[in-house]
């Protein structure tokens, strides 16, 4: 996830019909660059007993919405159509929002511009706002889609992601069966890398003994036993894990409180592979012992295809 989630208010009717959803049809509405990963996220929804269309005009969506469909509904949104203008989307947005007989959710699939880039070269793609080069367009319907991107109640970064990465973390969101609940992913990360995008809260853990110095040590990672406990002779470790837990503790409630769904938090060191894979496991499992739903991430070691994306720890995993 790298993802971030924007909630928006909501008036009170549509907080009484997301409080009855029997009553109420569900839209995802489904945007973001194209090579995004729109195709995959609605081909998923679809899996997941979504009614989908592709591409809709934006003058046709009040006339689709007029009676309910019995089933949740994506709609997938780009420059593509003929329609297609920022003002005019986020109008729809407000009009949608203020329906008491809808649930509106904006998923914004957002992508780092060189990632775009390197898709559209490996596909051999014409960019739809551009014939000649794929940057000019990509830098165009960026700015384009900028407005759209802040008024989004779900952000799904997929710029490290895979196709299967995106799959799960759509599933993660927009599951039927899913409990409304904030979920927290905690991420691992190397500074020499640069920090991952959309983390909320993010804590340094260069200051602690590192593992990478003992010869037995350094060929293992953060989930190790052994790893972990040499970690944990360094004398700051407890007071720093009693401080990080106690301010998660804090802080989540007050999170959840203000209507937040998902919470993104980063433990770094140097390498991404000892201190900051330690405190990551070790934090996940005291959030999860507390009742949180908690997915973990370590980046450099999925890198090195040692992790795979997503581990999920906690009382709905």
């Amino acid at each position: 996830m790298t993802e971030v989630e924007h909630p928006h208010a909501k008036d009170s009717a549509q907080d009484d019909a997301q409080a009855d959803p029997s009553q109420s049809q569900r839209v995802v509405l489904v945007t973001g660059p194209s090579g995004a990963g729109r195709s995959t996220t609605i081909s998923t929804l679809e899996d997941l007993g979504y009614e989908t269309i592709d591409n809709l005009p934006l003058s046709l969506v009040p006339r689709l919405l007029s009676s309910p469909l019995g089933q949740p509904l994506a709609l997938g949104i780009d420059v593509r159509n003929r329609e297609f203008s920022a003002a005019g989307l986020i109008e729809m947005i407000d009009r949608l929002t203020r329906e008491p007989a809808i649930t509106l959710e904006v998923l914004y699939l957002d992508c780092a511009a060189d990632v775009l880039v390197r898709r559209y070269s490996e596909t051999r793609r014409r960019h739809p706002l551009s014939i000649d080069s794929p940057l000019v367009g990509i830098a165009q319907e960026l700015d384009m889609l900028a407005p759209i991107r802040q008024r989004a109640d779900v952000l799904i970064d997929t710029s490290a992601m895979t196709v299967h990465d995106c799959r799960a973390e759509v599933t993660r969101w927009f599951s039927r069966m899913h409990v409304p609940q904030m979920s927290v992913s905690l991420h691992s990360f190397s500074y020499k890398r640069g920090t991952p995008r959309g983390i909320d809260i993010m804590f340094d853990c260069r200051f602690l003994s590192n593992p990478h110095w003992n010869a037995d040590l350094r060929p293992m990672d953060g989930r190790d036993a052994a790893v972990q406990a040499y970690i944990a002779r360094d004398e700051r470790f407890t007071g720093f894990v009693d401080h990080v837990h106690g301010l998660l503790q804090f802080v989540l409630p007050a999170h959840l409180e203000e209507g937040k769904s998902h919470l993104s938090i980063g433990f770094g060191c140097t390498g991404g592979q000892h201190r900051s894979v330690a405190l990551t496991e070790i934090m996940s499992n005291l959030l999860a012992e507390g009742g949180w739903h908690v997915s973990k991430r370590h980046r450099e070691l999925e890198r090195r295809g040692l992790v795979s994306h997503g581990n999920v720890t906690g009382k709905d995993a």
